[in-house]
């Protein structure tokens, strides 16, 4: 059994069902060492701007402070329970008329967050933009509507390409710890089946995304949230991302991507199994200006 840290966590100050609080009480029931806090982010946008398609699931910017404090007063209040981290997941969003959010830790350094998660959640074209992970009815609309081929089927090796081009730039713009999901693409293409894996284009793609990685110096995270949710019966990256990632020598952490208390350490031992057979040894987590490994026992 592996130490049990999670460091990607949801709670109402964003689109999460619990207080931070009741993460923190059901994390020590768990048997927890490690818990961070991680609330979607957009900074410096206002989510408003897309509000006319899709609920706001960023934490406004008006509520920074609060949630800053909230975290500092738990911090000390479970100070001999449990350790607690303060972070943002940071969306990467450019676009023309509407500006920039890149995971940056200057841009966030008055909140003095211990980590940033850098995630691509969106997709930018000349048309519009849209959530890849929105609704299964929602992604093939936009699909449609954004990368439709001649004949009326989906370009879905676009679709990718975009993604991944999107996240390299994140990447290589941003400046942060933790690279969230590193293939979200794939959580509605089970249904819609808009691309194959294991077409060669793809696999290419994976690799320029973990050269990337390592160029970066990021760790990127093994997510679970995808399974708990039932929306996939895998975790994020894949394997065969994982080995790609290893051979690179990117460093691999474990984190549920949990919303609900229920879910703080969803599929862990999956994830730790993934984890040993793309060839790792350890996990590896950041704590403010430097990082600590877990065995893979």
């Amino acid at each position: 059994m592996i130490e049990k840290i999670n460091l990607h966590t949801h709670s109402t100050f964003s689109d999460g069902k619990n207080t931070a609080e009741e993460h923190i009480l059901a994390a020590i029931e768990k048997g927890f060492t490690v818990i961070g806090f991680s609330e979607h982010s957009l900074h410096p946008l206002n989510p408003e701007f897309y509000s006319a398609f899709d609920s706001i699931w960023h934490m406004p910017v008006t509520d920074f402070s609060k949630y800053v404090a909230a975290i500092a007063e738990l911090k000390q209040k479970y100070a001999d329970r449990i350790k607690i981290l303060l972070g943002f997941e940071a969306d990467y969003f450019v676009r023309e008329g509407i500006g920039s959010a890149v995971p940056d830790k200057a841009a966030y350094a008055q909140f003095k967050p211990d980590y940033l998660i850098g995630s691509i959640h969106f997709i930018n074209t000349p048309q519009g933009f849209f959530t890849v992970d929105h609704k299964v009815e929602v992604v093939e609309q936009a699909l449609r509507s954004f990368y439709s081929k001649p004949d009326g089927t989906i370009d879905g090796k676009r679709v990718a390409c975009d993604y991944f081009e999107a996240e390299r730039a994140m990447l290589r713009d941003g400046n942060f710890e933790i690279l969230g999901h590193p293939d979200l693409i794939r959580l509605r293409n089970g249904p819609l089946k808009f691309f194959d894996e294991n077409e060669s284009w793809y696999k290419e793609q994976l690799k320029l995304t973990a050269k990337a990685a390592a160029a970066a110096g990021v760790i990127a995270e093994i997510n679970t949230g995808a399974i708990a949710r039932g929306m996939m019966e895998d975790a994020y990256p894949s394997d065969q991302f994982l080995e790609y990632l290893f051979e690179q020598g990117v460093p691999v952490c474990i984190n549920s991507d949990a919303h609900k208390t229920e879910f703080l350490d969803a599929a862990f031992d999956l994830a730790a199994l993934k984890a040993k057979r793309a060839g790792y040894k350890e996990l590896t987590y950041p704590s403010g200006s430097t990082c600590f490994c877990v065995p893979l026992h």
